[in-house]
Protein backbone atom coordinates (compact mmCIF):
# COMPACT_ATOMS: atom_id res chain seq x y z
CA UNK A 1 0.00 0.00 0.00
CA UNK A 2 2.72 2.24 0.67
CA UNK A 3 3.79 1.84 -3.22
CA UNK A 4 0.35 3.08 -4.18
CA UNK A 5 0.67 6.29 -1.57
CA UNK A 6 4.19 7.23 -3.76
CA UNK A 7 2.40 6.89 -6.73
CA UNK A 8 3.66 3.47 -7.73
CA UNK A 9 2.05 1.50 -10.37
CA UNK A 10 4.26 -1.91 -10.83
CA UNK A 11 4.72 -2.86 -14.69
CA UNK A 12 3.44 -6.35 -15.96
CA UNK A 13 4.73 -6.12 -19.04
CA UNK A 14 7.99 -8.10 -20.01
CA UNK A 15 7.97 -6.46 -23.35
CA UNK A 16 7.85 -3.56 -22.08
CA UNK A 17 10.43 -4.09 -19.34
CA UNK A 18 12.53 -6.17 -22.08
CA UNK A 19 12.30 -2.81 -24.02
CA UNK A 20 13.31 -0.11 -21.56
CA UNK A 21 16.54 -2.49 -21.04
CA UNK A 22 17.17 -2.44 -25.26
CA UNK A 23 16.46 1.06 -25.15
CA UNK A 24 19.65 2.13 -22.54
CA UNK A 25 22.05 -0.27 -24.77
CA UNK A 26 23.72 -1.71 -21.76
CA UNK A 27 27.25 -3.22 -22.26
CA UNK A 28 29.39 -5.52 -20.12
CA UNK A 29 31.38 -2.55 -19.26
CA UNK A 30 28.05 -0.79 -17.50
CA UNK A 31 27.25 0.05 -13.88
CA UNK A 32 23.67 0.13 -13.65
CA UNK A 33 21.69 2.20 -10.94
CA UNK A 34 18.06 0.94 -10.91
CA UNK A 35 15.93 3.48 -8.64
CA UNK A 36 13.10 1.58 -7.43
CA UNK A 37 13.83 -2.13 -7.34
CA UNK A 38 9.48 -2.60 -6.93
CA UNK A 39 8.91 -6.01 -7.71
CA UNK A 40 12.21 -6.39 -9.95
CA UNK A 41 10.65 -7.04 -13.73
CA UNK A 42 13.40 -5.10 -14.88
CA UNK A 43 16.28 -6.70 -12.72
CA UNK A 44 17.10 -10.35 -14.97
CA UNK A 45 17.08 -8.05 -17.94
CA UNK A 46 19.39 -5.32 -16.55
CA UNK A 47 22.03 -7.95 -14.88
CA UNK A 48 21.98 -10.15 -18.41
CA UNK A 49 23.41 -7.41 -20.09
CA UNK A 50 25.21 -5.19 -17.32
CA UNK A 51 28.61 -5.56 -16.01
CA UNK A 52 27.04 -4.80 -12.06
CA UNK A 53 23.16 -3.66 -11.23
CA UNK A 54 22.65 -1.96 -8.45
CA UNK A 55 19.18 -1.66 -7.19
CA UNK A 56 17.34 0.62 -4.83
CA UNK A 57 14.31 -0.27 -2.99
CA UNK A 58 12.64 2.40 -0.20
CA UNK A 59 9.88 0.11 0.76
CA UNK A 60 11.02 -2.37 3.43
CA UNK A 61 8.68 -5.34 2.15
CA UNK A 62 9.46 -5.14 -1.64
CA UNK A 63 13.03 -4.97 -0.78
CA UNK A 64 12.73 -8.17 1.48
CA UNK A 65 10.80 -9.83 -1.61
CA UNK A 66 13.77 -8.85 -3.92
CA UNK A 67 16.28 -10.13 -1.50
CA UNK A 68 14.50 -13.68 -1.57
CA UNK A 69 14.08 -13.83 -4.95
CA UNK A 70 17.43 -12.46 -6.56
CA UNK A 71 19.87 -13.49 -3.85
CA UNK A 72 21.63 -15.84 -6.44
CA UNK A 73 22.01 -13.21 -9.37
CA UNK A 74 25.98 -12.26 -8.50
CA UNK A 75 26.19 -9.42 -10.21
CA UNK A 76 23.57 -7.71 -8.50
CA UNK A 77 23.43 -5.68 -5.30
CA UNK A 78 20.20 -4.61 -3.60
CA UNK A 79 20.03 -1.81 -0.89
CA UNK A 80 17.24 -0.44 0.83
CA UNK A 81 16.72 3.27 1.01
CA UNK A 82 16.00 6.33 -0.53
CA UNK A 83 18.39 5.80 -4.05
CA UNK A 84 18.77 9.44 -4.90
CA UNK A 85 20.46 9.25 -1.86
CA UNK A 86 22.81 5.97 -2.28
CA UNK A 87 26.37 6.64 -3.14
CA UNK A 88 27.23 4.89 -5.93
CA UNK A 89 29.14 5.51 -9.22
CA UNK A 90 26.99 4.17 -12.17
CA UNK A 91 27.33 4.23 -16.50
CA UNK A 92 23.47 3.92 -16.83
CA UNK A 93 20.31 4.51 -15.03
CA UNK A 94 17.35 2.63 -15.55
CA UNK A 95 13.86 3.63 -13.33
CA UNK A 96 10.32 2.84 -13.60
CA UNK A 97 10.21 5.86 -11.15
CA UNK A 98 6.75 6.80 -8.51
CA UNK A 99 5.15 9.45 -10.72
CA UNK A 100 5.92 12.00 -7.79
CA UNK A 101 9.73 11.44 -8.22
CA UNK A 102 9.94 12.47 -12.03
CA UNK A 103 11.49 15.40 -11.54
CA UNK A 104 13.29 15.14 -8.69
CA UNK A 105 15.33 12.35 -11.06
CA UNK A 106 15.77 15.05 -13.91
CA UNK A 107 17.15 17.45 -11.12
CA UNK A 108 19.65 14.88 -9.81
CA UNK A 109 20.56 13.68 -13.01
CA UNK A 110 21.69 16.71 -14.76
CA UNK A 111 23.97 16.88 -11.65
CA UNK A 112 25.62 13.23 -12.03
CA UNK A 113 28.19 12.34 -14.21
CA UNK A 114 26.85 8.99 -16.00
CA UNK A 115 26.24 7.85 -20.24
CA UNK A 116 22.58 7.35 -20.21
CA UNK A 117 19.20 6.83 -18.81
CA UNK A 118 15.66 5.24 -19.41
CA UNK A 119 13.15 6.66 -17.38
CA UNK A 120 9.33 5.78 -17.36
CA UNK A 121 7.04 9.22 -16.71
CA UNK A 122 3.79 10.37 -16.57
CA UNK A 123 2.82 11.38 -20.29
CA UNK A 124 2.16 14.69 -19.32
CA UNK A 125 5.55 15.07 -17.53
CA UNK A 126 6.93 14.01 -20.58
CA UNK A 127 5.18 16.22 -23.00
CA UNK A 128 6.13 19.06 -20.03
CA UNK A 129 9.83 17.95 -20.63
CA UNK A 130 9.69 18.04 -24.43
CA UNK A 131 8.04 21.78 -24.51
CA UNK A 132 11.35 23.24 -24.95
CA UNK A 133 11.21 26.81 -26.65
CA UNK A 134 7.33 26.77 -26.10
CA UNK A 135 5.25 29.04 -24.25
CA UNK A 136 4.11 26.37 -22.03
CA UNK A 137 8.12 25.67 -21.33
CA UNK A 138 9.13 25.11 -17.40
CA UNK A 139 12.13 25.07 -15.46
CA UNK A 140 12.39 21.45 -15.47
CA UNK A 141 12.54 20.97 -19.53
CA UNK A 142 15.08 24.02 -19.57
CA UNK A 143 17.10 21.85 -16.98
CA UNK A 144 16.66 18.59 -18.75
CA UNK A 145 16.77 19.66 -22.54
CA UNK A 146 20.06 21.64 -21.66
CA UNK A 147 21.59 18.60 -19.41
CA UNK A 148 20.80 15.68 -21.59
CA UNK A 149 19.20 14.92 -25.20
CA UNK A 150 15.92 13.60 -24.87
CA UNK A 151 13.70 11.17 -27.06
CA UNK A 152 10.38 9.17 -26.32
CA UNK A 153 11.00 5.64 -26.98
CA UNK A 154 7.29 4.50 -26.98
CA UNK A 155 3.94 5.13 -24.98
CA UNK A 156 2.80 2.99 -22.20
CA UNK A 157 -1.18 2.36 -21.78
CA UNK A 158 -2.07 2.40 -18.24
CA UNK A 159 -3.41 -1.14 -18.41
CA UNK A 160 0.21 -2.20 -18.33
CA UNK A 161 0.53 -1.40 -14.74
CA UNK A 162 -1.23 -3.20 -11.50
CA UNK A 163 -2.53 -1.59 -10.52
CA UNK A 164 -3.55 0.38 -13.28
CA UNK A 165 -2.84 4.52 -12.90
CA UNK A 166 -5.46 7.42 -14.44
CA UNK A 167 -3.04 8.17 -16.79
CA UNK A 168 -0.52 6.78 -19.50
CA UNK A 169 3.09 6.55 -19.07
CA UNK A 170 5.84 7.58 -21.67
CA UNK A 171 9.41 6.16 -21.74
CA UNK A 172 12.18 8.57 -22.64
CA UNK A 173 16.20 8.02 -23.19
CA UNK A 174 18.24 10.62 -21.89
CA UNK A 175 21.79 10.92 -23.55
CA UNK A 176 24.24 13.28 -21.48
CA UNK A 177 25.44 16.59 -22.90
CA UNK A 178 26.29 18.65 -19.92
CA UNK A 179 26.71 18.11 -15.96
CA UNK A 180 24.90 21.16 -13.65
CA UNK A 181 25.56 21.94 -10.43
CA UNK A 182 23.15 22.16 -7.31
CA UNK A 183 23.31 26.41 -7.43
CA UNK A 184 22.55 26.20 -11.19
CA UNK A 185 19.28 23.75 -11.12
CA UNK A 186 18.08 26.06 -7.90
CA UNK A 187 18.34 29.11 -9.55
CA UNK A 188 16.79 28.33 -13.04
CA UNK A 189 13.95 27.47 -10.88
CA UNK A 190 13.84 30.57 -8.75
CA UNK A 191 14.11 32.47 -12.12
CA UNK A 192 10.64 30.42 -13.18
CA UNK A 193 9.02 31.40 -9.91
CA UNK A 194 8.74 35.05 -11.56
CA UNK A 195 8.21 34.05 -15.00
CA UNK A 196 5.30 36.24 -15.45
CA UNK A 197 8.08 38.97 -15.54
CA UNK A 198 10.76 40.36 -17.36
CA UNK A 199 13.73 39.30 -17.38
CA UNK A 200 15.20 42.85 -16.06
CA UNK A 201 12.75 43.07 -13.39
CA UNK A 202 13.57 39.28 -12.47
CA UNK A 203 17.29 40.05 -11.96
CA UNK A 204 16.25 43.15 -9.83
CA UNK A 205 14.71 40.59 -7.31
CA UNK A 206 17.76 39.47 -6.56
CA UNK A 207 19.84 42.47 -6.44
CA UNK A 208 21.47 42.46 -9.81
CA UNK A 209 20.67 44.71 -12.63
CA UNK A 210 20.65 43.54 -16.76
CA UNK A 211 18.44 45.46 -19.59
CA UNK A 212 15.77 43.37 -20.87
CA UNK A 213 12.28 43.51 -21.50
CA UNK A 214 12.27 39.91 -22.48
CA UNK A 215 10.43 37.63 -20.55
CA UNK A 216 11.80 33.99 -20.37
CA UNK A 217 9.21 32.35 -22.89
CA UNK A 218 10.75 34.69 -25.60
CA UNK A 219 14.81 33.42 -25.38
CA UNK A 220 16.07 29.65 -25.63
CA UNK A 221 17.15 27.49 -22.62
CA UNK A 222 20.82 28.07 -23.07
CA UNK A 223 20.32 31.32 -22.69
CA UNK A 224 17.97 30.72 -19.72
CA UNK A 225 20.90 28.85 -18.02
CA UNK A 226 23.24 31.80 -18.70
CA UNK A 227 20.94 33.82 -16.97
CA UNK A 228 20.61 31.29 -14.27
CA UNK A 229 24.35 30.99 -13.63
CA UNK A 230 24.50 34.77 -13.20
CA UNK A 231 22.30 34.86 -10.29
CA UNK A 232 24.02 31.69 -8.38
Amino acid sequence: MKRQRLGQHFLLSQNIAKSIVDAAQITKRDTVLEVGTGRGILIPYLCQKAKSVVSVETDDRLYSDAILKFSQISNLELMYGDGFDADVDFTVFVSNLPYSESKRAIEWLAQKKFSRAVIMVQTEFAEKLLSIGKKEMRAISVIGNHAFKIEKIISVGKNNFAPPPKVDSAVLRLEQKRVLSAKTVESVTKLFSYRRKTIGNIFKKFGKTIQSDKRLEEIDGDEIIRLAKQIN
